[in-house]
């Protein structure tokens, strides 16, 4: 006989553990089920584990308490770590766990908290660290923020549509960095060029600098957002708009962001965890998609243009083009995406 599934209704009293996922995009998706979760009970106390680099964003979703860092590096198992901070979280006597990741390490710190339901997607032979763990149905849980969802509701429960995320946008903070950076002097356009996943999902940055300079030219102010290793693309962007745009790649933190682009007339981004970020903070995002697919991982936002070319070789998820002409982006001109841009004359 199979084991009996507990039922995981909510209730006001519920103190949720969600160990959230290590991709920023992924996280911003999240907020979806943390909505959830507060709208079904809304005295419930919602806590996040995260990785330093994604945990931020739990600072800036009203439905949290406060989020968790796990100190673990990007798929290391780190079982001491997990055990050390397992322990530090028995004392929270959590009612109920939700395991977003579908990884076994993902599992084991609310196994080892000794939480009671630990709900989780069945994958890497991980069932015994769960105590309510579920089939995933890929056709029927097409997006990732809808397999996000559906863990927060009972099995079967028809999903409702997606909401839109929304982060907190702190004021004090984004006149800061105005002021410290030297911007807003004009109508600003944000560009994101990198995207930690690979090279098959960035347009190529030749691309990224033309648009500056035609924006430049246009009395736009531009903004390059990024990582500290993605600080060559912006000096890149900077040199062919003759220092006029700003590169602020490694200068800013999660929550800048949202802060800056809070505000800007759009942003230019690939299918990256920013673009999901500028989204959340109520940008309106002009989305750029290569090796993958606006139909799996939206901007979820109204306000969106999206460049997508449905070759045929397209999605393919892939890291690097496996036929090496990487179509896909290369096709995608620096006047269509200039033409969707709101406010902008393209002529």
């Amino acid at each position: 006989m199979g084991r009996l599934q507990p039922r995981v209704p909510m209730a006001a009293s519920e103190k949720i553990l969600v160990v959230g996922p290590a991709w920023v995009g992924d996280m911003v998706m999240a907020q979806a089920l943390l909505h959830l979760l507060r709208e079904r009970a809304p005295a419930a106390i919602i806590d996040v584990v995260g990785p330093a680099w994604s945990l931020p964003l739990t600072a800036r979703m009203a439905e949290v308490r406060r989020g968790v860092m796990l100190g673990a590096a990007h798929g290391e198992l780190a079982l001491a770590e997990r055990y050390r901070l397992a322990r530090q979280l028995r004392p929270e006597q959590y009612t109920r766990a939700i395991v977003l990741p579908r990884s076994f390490k993902s599992a084991l710190l609310p196994y080892l908290a000794r939480i009671p339901v630990r709900t989780g997607f069945r994958a890497e032979a991980r069932g015994w660290l769960l105590t309510d763990p579920r089939p995933l149905d890929r056709e029927a849980l097409d997006q990732t923020v809808k397999r996000f969802m559906a863990l927060g509701l009972p099995p079967g429960t028809p999903l409702p549509d997606p909401p839109a995320p929304a982060l907190r946008v702190d004021e004090t903070n984004r006149r800061a960095l105005l002021a410290r950076f030297g911007l807003g002097r004009s109508a600003a356009v944000a560009l994101m060029p990198g995207a930690a996943y690979g090279p098959a999902k960035q347009w190529p940055i030749g691309y990224f600098a033309e648009l500056a300079r035609r924006l430049v030219e246009r009395g736009e102010e531009v903004w390059v957002l990024g990582s500290a290793g993605e600080r060559p693309l912006g000096d890149l962007i900077r040199r062919e708009t003759r220092g006029a745009a700003h590169n602020l790649c490694g200068q800013t933190g999660l929550g800048d962001v949202v802060d800056l682009v809070a505000a800007v007339r759009a942003v230019v981004t690939n299918d990256s965890g920013l673009m999901h970020v500028a989204a959340a903070a109520g940008a309106h995002v002009v989305a750029i998609y290569g090796s993958s697919s606006p139909a799996f991982t939206p901007p979820l936002t109204g306000r969106r243009s999206i460049h997508y070319l449905a070759l045929d070789c397209s999605p393919c998820f892939r890291r690097e083009c496996p036929l090496g002409h990487l179509r896909c982006l290369r096709d995608i001109t620096v006047d269509a995406v200039l033409a969707s841009l709101p406010g902008i004359d393209a002529s």
